[in-house]
């Protein structure tokens, strides 16, 4: 619980630090992430998040996905995904209308296995269709994130990790994601997660409260 109550103190640190300009407010994301198991090798993943620029105001982006997960061993997972966002520009710049993204990707995850901690490496490509105001823009671009996962007690653990966006034309460097979080094994299959987001882009630095909920099931056939 103390740990629970450290990232709730830091959070509203950061929180009353910054003035009251839209891009500075602390804003949240919320997020319902699930795996399903559908045969030994793979899994369908499915989630939806909710991004506000204040934590319980002003919604101005909305992200679904859903894809496949074929479990290569252990330790590495290939992935294959389509999104869906209905990005709200109007808080920003009043009159702006809505963009929408079309979002496919693919993704490969390694866990390295060290003596103290394990080491989770995500190399993902994202292709981005964009429409805004009746034009069509595609863009495409690479993202890598390394981060780690403390244990603290049985029920318990720190998480960490650090994102970093590379373009695929015009500039290349544009966005850093750092994410910080207590989380709460509610089961077995299932967890809790409360953490801070410190999100570099397009020379805006944007700090967001991150709530998660991420879950797994096993949707094969029980032999009897």
């Amino acid at each position: 619980m103390k740990y629970l109550l450290t990232t709730i103190v830091l959070i509203i640190a950061i929180s009353n630090s910054y003035s009251q300009s839209p891009e500075d407010k602390l804003g949240s994301w919320y997020m319902l992430d699930g795996t399903h198991k559908v045969a030994d090798k793979w899994s369908v993943k499915t989630g939806v998040q909710l991004r506000s620029f204040e934590v319980l105001d002003n919604l101005n982006l909305l992200f679904y996905y859903a894809g496949a997960n074929y479990h290569l061993n252990k330790k590495t997972t290939l992935t294959l995904v389509y999104c869906y966002l209905d990005i709200d520009r109007s808080y920003l710049l009043a009159g702006e209308s809505h963009l929408y993204e079309n979002r496919p990707y693919e993704q490969i995850s390694y866990i390295q296995s060290t003596k103290s901690l394990p080491i989770y490496h995500r190399v993902r490509l994202e292709h981005r269709f964009l429409n805004y105001q009746h034009t069509q823009t595609t863009l495409h671009r690479f993202r890598y994130r390394l981060g780690t996962k403390v244990k603290l007690s049985d029920k318990m653990f720190f998480n960490i990790n650090n994102e970093i966006f590379m373009n695929l034309q015009d500039q290349v460097f544009t966005e850093n994601r750092f994410y910080a979080a207590i989380g709460f094994n509610v089961s077995k299959t299932s967890n809790f997660q409360l953490g801070y987001l410190n999100h570099e882009i397009n020379k805006s630095n944007l700090n967001r409260l991150q709530v998660g909920y991420f879950f797994k099931t096993d949707l094969r056939k029980k032999v009897k």
